[in-house]
């Protein structure tokens, strides 16, 4: 990627590295934490295997702007979902185990090859997207941790 942007966040979650894998991978947990105007819709049957698609739409009126994924890579702790629509590039979440729990990791890579969306986003969205990222990061660890607390 030519003129790649990469924003990553991480935070430390108080519970096991499976729950947390499991609140980024079942979509009712998911929707807990995502951002409430980011809608995330399977094609086809919901999975996050290796070429399982979804769709993540934005709920703006009128407009609705939608992110293609694809799983590009799935392993125990880890999931890449690659997109293309007004964005292109790459959503990892890694989980990794320690003392305390887990250490959960978001890289957002991407590029925006439309100069004018670019511009828009650079200009109005940019420091908002990387602000919401870390408050979702935020959601998902009360989500881990609650999950995780509630099991027998």
């Amino acid at each position: 990627m030519s003129n790649a942007q990469v924003f990553e966040q991480s935070i430390q979650v108080n519970a096991s590295a499976t729950t947390v894998e499991r609140c980024i991978t079942e979509r009712t947990l998911m929707h807990r934490w995502l951002n409430p105007a980011l809608r995330c819709e399977p094609v086809g049957k919901w999975s996050t295997d290796i070429g399982s698609r979804s769709r993540f739409i934005i709920q703006i009126p009128l407009v609705q702007p939608t992110l293609k994924s694809l799983v590009v890579e799935r392993e125990p702790g880890l999931i890449v979902w690659e997109f293309q629509g007004f964005f292109q590039g790459r959503d990892r979440w890694e989980c990794q185990p320690n003392n305390q729990g887990t250490h959960l990791i978001n890289r957002f890579e991407f590029e925006i090859p439309n100069p004018l969306v670019s511009w828009g986003f650079n200009t109005f969205a940019a420091s908002w997207t990387q602000q919401d990222m870390k408050a979702q990061l935020r959601r998902l660890k009360r989500v881990a941790e609650e999950v995780y607390r509630s099991m027998p």
